[in-house]
């Protein structure tokens, strides 16, 4: 791919694209259904008062609510599905705009149902409950309105809150169209002076490659690239902090990780846990470092020699229909109906497949209630071969949500979002070391697995820990400037990597590429999945039916309990670090294992 002009999205072939008309049959069926939500913020308005007045009025509310919710959904979806396919198209832009100009009206309008929903008494809300036992229903979801007391407003001041939405989502806004329709980067060129198309789709195989004059070339030429852009990427990010402050403050929070975390039901010492136990095994990811400068060979290692294989001469491509067959071998432990439906989401337009012109970058799942809509930018490497088992993950977990849970409880809280994904990357890394006999094949896979660690574990964990400082040096009123973020972003490579790698001064901006940074605390949730993924995958595979059956329990569980409780009922205890230690124990086995075998092949 690195050869050829990406396609424009009318070139793609209809097979490789989802069906996004699934949702809706044509942009005029989207248009009419967005026209008459507009009623909404009315009829919500109509209901002020009456939530905490009776019975009837809280129930009748609600069941809106639950109705708002699946339109609200489609609506969101159709507009965001069809501009990721090609974010330069003004439309599907305008019509994100419309959605979210729509979703602050709806918040705006009703903003008064949470403050009366936590007026009710007690006494009350359980007469309620005996006049109509239709409100047993949403008895846990009132439970956790009401759980919010400390930090709801007065109705007019939740509504003042929920009209500054909009301007709250522009930056995230902002940093996409920046991202993946305005910016471009210059050639890399490789060995032999070939010039070859650097975008982000292309970026990270050039990383992979084993010339590494366009490894340095790819690394050089797009953080330079982004260097030209700091001071708008600073601005962006820097606007980001504030809206999350400005909310954090607004909602009475001791700050915006306690806010940002409350609405997962999550406690933080989870996520200051997570960071304590990496940094207490800081010494495995330098050994790492050290197998890795051995293995290539090389006199420096260099930010841009990190995802060369350090295992060279084994075949890695891997064509998309080949990657889906070997996945769906991959999952097998999981069940008949778990794979059927998975081969029916790859067969019937779940997943859109290859990079085209100004498509969204990266890979997602979305999912939407007609069925999950999964992005890729597909490669045909391992990588991507992981990347669909892990978007696939994500994917069962929304489907199996929905069809199971009643709409109040289908969204599942993103703290166990990437446990699905990881779990599933988990099967497919041991089903490819069982199937090999090779060592310098297994090696490879080794090398691949380590680098999960590496990447999801560490990296992620690094990224959090930047998250975390960036918003303390918001709160404590020190200025967001390029220099203060490239400065603390270069410390905190120091830190992760050690000394046995050069300091690029180019990694300095690597913070300004990283969308992850705009959506308010998630990243750490990478690392604490992939280590709750390592431990539930093993008890399946190490055990029978019942720990197959708890496991799709939890995947079936929505939010119908906090997460910790999914989690347990699933087989571990996320607010006991030992999870994250166990995972980081078996990291310094692999090291050992392809220590050994880098002295046999």
């Amino acid at each position: 791919m690195d050869e050829k002009k990406l396609p424009k999205r009318s070139e793609v072939d209809e097979k490789f694209k989802w069906h996004i008309n699934d949702i809706y049959p044509s942009d005029e069926a989207f248009e009419k259904e967005l026209a008459d939500a507009g009623k909404y913020p009315d009829i919500l308005a109509g209901y002020a008062g009456k939530l905490c007045s009776s019975a009837s009025g809280l129930l009748a509310y609600l069941k809106l609510d639950d109705e708002l919710t699946e339109i609200a959904e489609n609506l969101i979806n159709y507009a965001n599905r069809k501009s990721d396919e090609d974010t330069a198209v003004s439309l599907y832009s305008g019509y994100c705009d419309r959605v979210n100009a729509l979703l602050v009206a709806i918040g705006s309008a009703a903003a008064f149902a949470v403050p009366e929903i936590i007026s009710i008494s007690d006494e009350d809300i359980e007469r309620f409950y005996k006049e109509q036992p239709g409100l047993e229903h949403y008895r846990l979801a009132i439970s956790r309105i009401r759980s919010k007391r400390p930090h709801i407003l007065s109705p007019e001041e939740e509504r003042i809150a929920a009209m500054a939405g909009e301007m709250a989502a522009s930056p995230n806004t902002i940093f996409s169209m920046l991202d993946n329709a305005d910016i471009k980067f210059p050639e890399a060129v490789d060995k032999d002076g070939k010039p070859h198309q650097l975008t982000h789709g292309s970026y990270i195989p050039m990383m992979q490659s084993e010339d590494r004059e366009l490894r340095k070339s790819a690394f050089t030429n797009l953080y330079a690239t982004y260097k030209g852009f700091e001071n708008t990427y600073t601005a962006t990010l820097a606007a980001h902090l504030k809206t999350l402050a400005f909310g954090a403050d607004v909602h009475k929070y001791e700050n915006t990780l306690e806010a940002a975390l409350d609405s997962t039901e999550v406690p933080s010492s989870v996520y200051y846990k997570l960071i304590d136990a990496v940094h207490e095994n800081m010494d495995k990811m330098y050994r790492y470092v050290a197998l890795r400068k051995k293995l290539l060979g090389v006199d420096e290692l260099h930010y841009y020699d990190l995802y060369a294989p350090m295992v060279s001469d084994v075949k890695d491509v891997i064509p998309y229909d080949e990657a889906v067959k070997t996945v769906l071998e991959a999952v097998k432990p999981l069940g008949e109906e778990y794979c059927g439906i998975m081969k029916s989401g790859f067969e019937s337009g779940w997943v859109d497949v290859y990079e085209n012109e100004n498509k969204c970058s990266g890979a997602y799942s979305a999912g939407a209630y007609v069925h999950p809509f999964v992005l890729l930018n597909h490669t045909d490497d391992l990588q991507s071969e992981f990347t669909i088992a892990h978007e696939m993950g994500h994917a069962l977990h929304s489907y199996y949500s929905n069809k199971t849970q009643p709409i109040t409880y289908r969204d599942y809280k993103i703290f166990v979002a990437e446990v699905a994904s990881t779990f599933n990357e988990s099967l497919l890394m041991q089903h490819l070391l069982k199937t090999t006999t090779d060592k310098r094949k297994k090696a490879f896979l080794i090398n691949y697995f380590l680098e999960q660690f590496r990447t999801t574990l560490y990296r992620q964990t690094m990224f959090a820990e930047f998250e975390l400082k960036i918003n303390e040096m918001q709160a404590r009123g020190e200025a967001v400037t390029s220099d203060a973020l490239c400065a603390m972003y270069g410390e905190l490579n120091d830190l992760y990597f050690g000394d046995g790698i050069v300091h690029d001064p180019e990694i300095d901006y690597e913070w300004a590429r990283i969308p992850h940074f705009y959506y308010d605390y998630y990243v750490y949730q990478y690392a604490t999945g992939f280590s709750a993924a390592i431990a539930l995958s093993e008890r399946v595979l190490n055990g029978g039916e019942k720990e197959r059956e708890d496991y799709l329990g939890f995947l079936k569980g929505g939010c119908s309990k906090t997460p910790i409780e999914l989690l347990k009922g699933a087989g571990v205890d996320m607010t006991d670090e030992k999870v994250v230690n166990d995972a980081l124990k078996l990291f310094g086995e692999l090291l050992d294992e392809m220590e050994k075998l880098a002295d046999e092949i």
